[in-house]
């Protein structure tokens, strides 16, 4: 069997203890999954922003996420996320002027979350066996419906568009773990920009002989389409970007560096790092785009670099905020914290909370088939809340008649008063 432990709030924690035991027994003998919103057999369906979606076996949204669709906190003025989206903002309309005076990278953030898979996944180069792309770790309204799993699953439409510089800001889904980094929804800030020849190699020695694209090999370095030059080009830019956009952000002096990593849809990739507090931390991952990407929507004559950064995770380091679930709450002695007359005012969080956690173990069978432990999360999210600030599997046990197997969770969930 499998055991959690649970913590609950205030007067209500006696209450959570008892409700997830009767939860455990009640689904002894069942398979644990998310409750959808609405009927999830074939042929229902479930309305989300004014449009109605045909359910199948693929949807699995539950009450709890789709109660966030719409919410949009970036959006929300004064709010810690809208702050940080805000001085990013600031910062690319100051640092990068167009024609005219006009701000170079356009600024996108109220596109619908609900997406196509193929936006999501194959507008991005992402294989067909791609573990992200696994029922488990995303929220599906059906098999060619979901909500975005990145911002990204808007790059390829806005490139269609005749866009070269963009920023793009959203809530984005999926299914993960319980604790204090993650949740099932979190918001992203992505950056695309385009060069010409022209652009790129302007003010270059020689530059008027520099091709952007060759016929060459694919190496660790540049992808088989690009010039050697042209890439270094491209890197150097991206990373003076960003390097400007972090100082910008958390200030001067700030060390930074450079982790070579995998993205489907960059080559070279790279993830950043901060030192902050004497501790490195990965902010962001970013790269030269695909160029197959921006031939497919329209840019052949193009190359470009990507970011995408999540902004909970910069504004809990920035802001010293120890637990995601806090940017959901709308208790005024978290809100007003945030409500400073200059976006760039430092801002240190304050606890809201004098107590220690309560813990509960609970235990269950597991279903022989068809389970993720990304499913019994969206259970206790969606019956727990956000009182439930952390599960841990602490023991597990397979019935040597039945091969049954057994789960032993650890759930955990702060005391708010």
């Amino acid at each position: 069997m499998v055991c959690w432990a649970l913590r609950r709030v205030g007067l209500a924690r006696a209450h959570l203890a008892r409700k997830a035991s009767g939860v455990c027994r009640g689904h002894e003998h069942q398979p644990l999954g998310p409750r959808p919103a609405a009927p999830g057999a074939p042929g229902s369906a479930v309305e989300l922003l004014g449009k109605s979606y045909p359910q199948d076996d693929y949807s699995n949204l539950t009450r709890k996420v789709l109660s966030k669709v719409g919410r949009n906190l970036h959006n929300q003025p004064q709010h810690p996320l809208w702050l940080l989206k805000e001085r990013v903002k600031q910062h690319f309309y100051a640092q990068y002027p167009g024609r005219a005076g006009t701000p170079l990278f356009s600024v996108y953030d109220d596109l619908s979350p609900v997406v196509t898979t193929w936006q999501n996944f194959d507008s991005l180069l992402i294989p067909a066996d791609h573990p992200s792309r696994k029922k488990g770790d995303n929220y599906f309204l059906n098999a060619t419906h979901m909500l975005r799993a990145h911002t990204s699953a808007h790059q390829w439409d806005l490139l269609r568009a005749g866009l070269d510089a963009f920023l793009v800001v959203g809530d984005v889904y999926r299914r993960d773990q319980i604790d204090a980094q993650h949740y099932p929804v979190f918001h992203q800030l992505e950056a695309v920009r385009l060069f010409s020849r022209h652009q790129l190699f302007a003010g270059i020695k020689d530059g008027e002989n520099l091709q952007l694209f060759e016929q060459s090999s694919r190496s660790a370095h540049k992808q088989e389409t690009h010039t050697l030059e042209a890439t270094k080009l491209v890197e150097f830019d991206l990373k003076q970007t960003l390097t400007r956009l972090m100082t910008h952000i958390f200030g001067d002096g700030l060390d930074v560096r450079w982790v070579d990593c995998y993205f489907p849809f960059t080559h070279p990739s790279f993830e950043m790092e901060i030192n902050f507090h004497g501790e490195w931390l990965e902010v962001l991952g970013c790269g030269v785009m695909e160029q197959q990407l921006v031939n497919s929507a329209g840019a052949q004559d193009r190359i470009g670099w990507a970011f995408g950064l999540g902004l909970e995770r910069l504004a809990m380091i920035l802001y010293d905020i120890p637990d995601i679930r806090l940017f959901w709450s709308q208790d005024e002695r978290f809100l007003k914290q945030f409500r400073v007359p200059d976006i760039n005012q430092k801002v240190t969080f304050q606890p809201l909370s004098k107590y220690p956690a309560v813990i509960n173990d609970i235990s269950f069978w597991l279903p022989r088939e068809n389970y993720t432990e990304n499913d019994f999360y969206d259970l206790v999210r969606t019956i727990g809340g956000d009182l439930v600030e952390k599960v841990d599997l602490i023991d597990k046990f397979e019935h040597p008649n039945f091969c049954r197997r057994p789960w032993m969770p650890a759930l955990q969930g702060e005391i708010r008063e």
